[in-house]
C-alpha cells in the first residue's frame, strides 16, 4: 500500500504523533506495548487501542493480540519522514529564526504534518545537513545514530567526572519543564559540566569550561530523575 503523509493525516489527524512515538520507542527501547504508548502519549489505554486500529486499517502498524506494536514498511517510512520534518523545523526555528531552544519542540509538532517533501529536502540542504535535532537526538539513519543511542546516562556519571552533553532524550523532552530547566541552566549538547556531587536524588553540576560559552555560575542542582534522560560522553 503506497500512502503519503498528507493522505494519512487526512485519514487520521494524529497519525504523525503516533508513528513518530512508536518509531522512537522502538529505536530507544526495542519494544512498544499499548501501555508504554499510552504513557508516552499521555492518553488512555482505550484511546491507544482505537488509534492502533486506525493505523492498522491504514496499513501502517501491525500487532497480534496481546503482543507488542510493530511498524509496517509504510509505517516506518512515514515515521522517518515525520521525524526528519520535526527536527528540521526545530533547526529552522532555533538557528534561523532565533526561537527559544526549549519551546521549539512543541511548535514543530504543530507544523510537522504541514510541510512538503520538497521543502523538507530544501531545509535539510540549507541547514547544512544536520545529523541531530537541536536537542541532540539523531536523525534516522545518521552516521552518529548508534553512538548517541548508546551514550551513558548523566545520572550514572561519577563525582568529579567531566561530562560532554550529547542529547536530551525524546522521552526527556516529554517531561514538563525539562527543556526549560536545561535551557535556563545551559545544559545543552556540546556543553561540558563537572559532576561535583551525586546522590540518589540530585546531581550537583558546574560548568567545566568558559570555552563552551557557559557563564560561570553557582552549582546547578539537577534532579536524578531528569538526569536519567540526559546522555553524555567523557569530556
Amino acid at each position: 500500500m503506497d500512502i503519503d503523509l498528507a493522505h494519512a493525516h487526512r485519514q487520521f489527524p494524529a497519525v504523525a504523533e503516533y508513528l513518530s512515538s512508536i518509531y522512537i520507542l522502538l529505536r530507544d527501547y526495542g519494544y512498544v506495548s499499548n501501555t508504554r504508548l499510552a504513557e508516552w502519549t499521555g492518553v488512555s489505554g482505550s484511546a491507544v487501542t482505537q488509534a492502533l486500529s486506525r493505523l492498522k486499517r491504514l496499513g501502517l502498524v501491525r500487532q497480534k493480540r496481546y503482543e507488542n506494536v510493530l511498524l509496517t514498511e509504510d509505517g516506518r517510512t512515514l515515521a522517518v519522514k515525520v521525524l526528519r520534518r520535526h527536527y528540521l523545523i526545530e533547526h529552522l526555528l532555533v538557528a534561523v529564526l532565533g526561537y527559544p531552544w526549549d519551546k521549539a519542540d512543541e511548535e514543530a509538532k504543530l507544523l510537522q504534518s504541514q510541510i512538503s517533501d520538497d521543502l523538507t529536502e530544501h531545509l535539510y540542504q540549507r541547514l547544512g545537513s544536520p545529523q541531530t535535532c537541536p536537542h541532540g537526538n539523531p536523525m534516522p539513519g545518521a552516521a552518529i545514530e548508534a553512538k548517541l543511542l548508546a551514550a551513558a546516562k548523566l545520572s550514572e556519571a561519577p563525582e568529579g567526572h567531566v561530562a560532554l552533553i550529547l542529547r536530551i532524550t525524546e522521552e526527556g523532552e516529554q517531561i514538563p519543564e525539562m527543556l526549560s530547566f536545561c535551557y535556563s541552566n545551559g545544559i545543552q549538547p556540546g556543553r561540558r559540566f563537572t559532576v561535583r556531587r551525586a546522590d540518589d536524588e540530585h546531581l550537583g553540576l558546574s560548568a567545566a569550561a568558559r570555552s563552551d560559552d557557559v557563564e560561570k555560575r553557582g552549582e546547578i542542582l539537577l534532579a536524578t530523575a531528569l538526569a536519567e534522560h540526559i546522555r553524555y560522553e567523557n569530556g
